[in-house]
C-alpha cells in the first residue's frame, strides 16, 4: 500500500518535536605528542586562548596567531560561523577553549567545532605546535551519528540519489569562486525536500585559509567517511580540523532561516489504467463562514490523527530498534536521550551473566563483561535487591551520566529496568579499578610515579569538570580508589554516581540528613553535620592522593587514619616516610609537593581546602607558592598549632643534609 503524504508529514513532524531536544555533544580532537606539564607550552596556549574571543570579533570572524619559541611555540586558529552574533561567537569560543583545556591533557594538537544551542552559532578553535595556516588538516576526524535509523520501509536507492545530489549542491555552494573575497568564504547551507522526507537540512563550512580545491577535498572526505561508517542513520556530523559537515531531517543552529527549500523531484505520473483523477464540479459557493467551519473540522481531525500517528510510530520504533540493541527513549523530566536495553539482549551479551564473564562483586551487586551483537564490549552493573544502591541511586546515576561527557568520567551507554532487574550498561574499561593496582603488592609496581601522577591529575580534572566546567554542578560524595576505573592506557575515569548530588549553578552548599559515602573518605562537616559542598569531594580527593603516594589504604592506620599519620611525619620533618618504597628512585621534591597538596585538601576547616582548579594549577607550576597546611581533621590537639608547620624549603634542606 502506498504511503499517504499526510502520514509522512505527521511522522516527520513528530520526529521533529523529539529530535529538537537532541543536540550533538561537543567533543575535542586531541593528537600529536605530549608536552611536559611544567613546560611553557601550556602557558603560551592559555595566554593565546585568553584573547581569542576578542580577537576573532575584531578580525571579522577569523583569526590566527602564535606565541613562544620552539619547541614550546603555540599556533592557534579560531573561526566563527557566517552570520554570527558577536556575543554568541565570543561565548562559543570561550566554551571551545575550556573544552580543549579540560580534555586535551598535555597534547600538542587539538581542535573542536563547538556548538551553542541557545545562541545558534558554531565555532572552531584549533591549536598546534606547528603552523597549520594554509594547510589542509584532515586528522583527527570526529563523527557523530544520530541514534535513530532511517526506516527500512524507505526507498533507500531513491533517498541516496537525492542525498548525493544535495551533497553536490552544498559542496558547490560552499566552494564557489564568488565568495573568494569574503573572510568567511567557504560556507554552504542547503534545505531540500525529498520524495519521502518533507525536509532535509545540510551545512558545510571550511576554514578560509585553505584553497577552494582543498576545501572541496575536505568536505568530500567528510561525506565519504559518513557514508562508510554510518549510512542509514537519520543525520549526524563529521568534524575535521579544516572543515565541518552536518545533515539532519530538522533545522539546527538557525542556519536555514533564509535558505530557500529545493522542492522534491516530481512524482511519477499515475498510469492511464491507474486510479482516476478526481475532478471538482462547479456549483454554488459555500461562503466564507463555511470555509472557516471546514478548516476548523479538518484541523481537529488532523490533530487526532497526528496524535495517533505519534503513538503508533513510537511503538513501531521501539519494536524495530529492540531487534538490534535496545529502545531509544526520552526521560519524562527533561527530554534527555538515553538508551534502554532489553533484558534479553543484556543476558545474551553476558552469556546469561555467567561466572566466566564476572568482573567484580560488591555490596551493590555484580559487574559482568559483555559483548553486543555489533562487537562492542560493555560492562554490565547488575544491582541486587536490598543493595546499597536502590531505586533512587539507580535513577540518579542514569539521569546524571547521560548528561556528562568527559575523558575522565566513565561513559554510561544505557540502562535496563525490566521485571525485578535494575542494570546499568557502561563502556568497558579494561584495567578494572584503581584499588586493584595501588593496594596490590604485585600490581603496584606497574604504577610508576609518572603513571601515578597522570592518574592523580586525571581524577582532579574529572572533579573540576563536575564542579565547574560541565552544564551541571555535581558533588560526587563517594570518591575513593574503588570508584576510579582505568582504561587500557591507565587513564582514570571517575565512576559510580549513585550517591552524587546535583547543585544549582549558584549553589555552594547544602545539607542532608542522609549520609552516603565511605567512612574515612568523608569530610568531617559532611559526616558530622550533613553539610555538602565541592570541598567535600576535595577532602576525599586528598585522602586518595595520600593513598596513591603511600600505596597504603587509609584504614590501614587504625586509630588515626592516613591523613593524621602523614601530618605527624610532616611536622617531624620526615614526610618521605610515607612515600611508597617503590618510588624511592623518583623525584622526591615533586612527591613531597603532592603530600603538601594532599594535606591541604584534608584540612578540617573546609574554607581552607583548595578548589580543584587551584589544585590543577599547583600540579603544573614550579613557581607558585603553595600555602602551608594546618592539622587535618581527626588529629590530636597537640598537632593543631600552626607554628608546628614546616616549610617545604626547610624539609628539602633537612633531606639533603642526610
Amino acid at each position: 500500500m502506498r504511503k499517504c503524504p499526510a502520514l509522512m508529514i505527521f511522522l516527520a513532524s513528530s520526529l521533529l518535536l523529539v529530535l529538537q531536544t537532541l543536540e550533538v555533544v561537543n567533543a575535542v580532537g586531541c593528537a600529536g605528542s605530549f608536552f611536559n606539564a611544567n613546560s611553557s607550552y601550556v602557558q603560551n596556549r592559555d595566554s593565546l586562548f585568553s584573547t581569542l574571543a576578542d580577537k576573532v570579533i575584531a578580525n571579522s570572524g577569523f583569526y590566527n596567531a602564535s606565541l613562544g619559541k620552539s619547541p614550546n611555540r603555540v599556533h592557534v586558529l579560531v573561526l566563527c560561523a557566517r552570520g554570527y552574533d558577536q556575543q554568541a561567537c565570543m561565548n562559543c569560543v570561550e566554551s571551545a577553549t575550556k573544552g580543549i583545556q579540560s580534555n586535551c591533557l598535555n597534547r600538542m594538537d587539538s581542535f573542536t567545532w563547538d556548538k551553542d544551542v541557545e545562541d545558534h552559532v558554531s565555532c572552531l578553535v584549533r591549536s598546534s605546535n606547528h603552523s597549520t595556516l594554509g594547510n589542509l588538516e584532515l586528522r583527527p576526524a570526529i563523527i557523530y551519528p544520530s541514534p535513530l535509523s532511517i526506516e527500512s520501509s524507505k526507498n533507500m536507492t531513491l533517498f541516496e540519489q537525492e542525498w548525493d545530489a544535495m551533497v553536490n549542491r552544498t559542496v558547490e555552494t560552499a566552494t564557489e569562486a564568488q565568495n573568494s573575497s569574503v573572510v568567511l568564504k567557504y560556507y554552504g547551507a542547503e534545505r531540500a525536500e525529498f520524495t519521502e522526507f518533507p525536509n532535509v537540512y545540510m551545512l558545510m563550512q571550511c576554514t578560509p585559509d585553505i584553497t577552494s580545491q582543498d576545501c572541496k577535498s575536505c568536505l568530500r572526505e567528510c561525506v565519504a567517511l559518513w557514508k562508510t561508517q554510518f549510512w542509514g542513520r537519520q543525520g549526524g556530523e563529521v568534524n575535521r580540523p579544516s572543515c565541518f559537515f552536518r545533515w539532519d531531517p530538522y533545522a539546527f543552529h538557525g542556519a536555514f532561516d533564509n535558505v530557500t527549500r529545493v522542492p522534491a523531484p516530481p512524482r511519477p505520473p499515475i498510469p492511464e489504467n491507474g486510479s482516476p483523477i478526481t475532478t471538482v464540479k462547479k456549483g454554488r459557493s459555500i461562503g466564507y463562514r463555511g470555509i472557516i467551519v471546514i478548516i476548523a473540522v479538518l484541523t481537529f481531525i488532523n490533530l487526532l490523527v497526528f496524535i495517533g500517528f505519534i503513538k503508533l510510530y513510537a511503538r513501531r520504533r521501539r519494536s524495530n530498534y529492540r531487534t538490534h540493541l535496545g529502545s531509544a527513549e526520552y526521560s519524562d523530566s527533561d527530554g534527555q536521550f538515553m538508551l534502554r536495553f532489553d533484558l534479553g539482549m543484556i543476558s545474551m551479551a553476558t552469556d546469561d551473566f555467567s561466572t566466566e564473564n564476572k568482573l567484580g562483586q560488591g555490596g551493590f551487586g555484580t559487574v559482568h563483561k559483555g559483548t553486543l551483537p555489533n562487537g562492542q564490549e560493555i560492562a554490565v552493573k547488575r544491582l541486587t535487591k536490598g543493595s546499597g544502591q536502590g531505586d533512587t541511586e539507580f535513577k540518579n546515576e542514569v539521569s546524571l551520566l547521560t548528561r556528562l561527557q568527559h575523558r575522565n568520567l566513565v561513559k554510561l551507554l544505557g540502562f535496563c529496568s525490566e521485571a525485578d532487574e535494575e542494570i546499568l550498561v557502561y563502556e568497558l574499561v579494561p584495567n578494572s579499578s584503581l584499588d586493584h593496582f595501588i593496594f596490590d603488592e604485585d600490581k603496584r609496581s606497574l604504577l610508576t610515579w609518572d603513571v601515578r601522577f597522570r592518574i592523580i591529575e586525571g581524577i582532579a580534572r574529572g572533579l573540576l569538570y563536575l564542579h565547574e566546567d560541565s552544564q551541571l554542578k555535581i558533588i560526587h560524595r563517594d570518591l575513593k580508589a574503588s570508584n576510579i576505573l582505568l582504561d587500557a592506557e591507565m587513564n582514570p575515569k571517575v565512576a559510580d554516581f549513585g550517591t552524587a548530588r546535583l547543585f544549582d549553578t549558584d549553589e555552594t552548599r547544602a545539607e542532608t540528613r542522609r549520609i552516603a559515602g565511605t567512612r574515612g573518605y568523608m569530610a568531617p562537616e559532611y559526616l558530622n553535620h550533613g553539610q555538602i559542598s565541592a570541598k567535600s569531594d576535595v577532602y576525599s580527593f586528598g585522602v586518595m592522593l595520600l593513598e596513591m603516594i603511600s600505596g597504603e589504604r587509609n584504614n590501614s592506620f587504625e586509630g588515626e587514619g592516613l591523613a593524621a599519620y602523614a601530618w605527624k611525619r610532616w611536622v617531624e620533618g620526615k614526610p618521605e616516610v610515607i612515600i611508597d618504597p617503590l618510588l624511592v628512585e623518583d623525584p622526591i621534591n615533586e612527591i613531597i609537593k603532592l603530600i603538601q597538596i594532599g594535606l591541604l585538601c584534608v584540612q578540617e576547616n573546609a574554607a581552607k581546602r583548595p578548589t580543584m582548579s587551584l589544585v590543577i594549577v599547583w600540579f603544573g607550576s614550579e613557581t607558585i607558592t603553595i600555602p602551608l597546611p594546618n592539622a587535618p581533621a581527626f588529629t590530636g590537639s597537640h598537632f593543631q598549632s600552626e607554628n608546628d608547620s614546616m616549610s617545604v624549603s626547610n624539609i628539602f634542606t633537612e633531606l639533603s643534609s642526610r
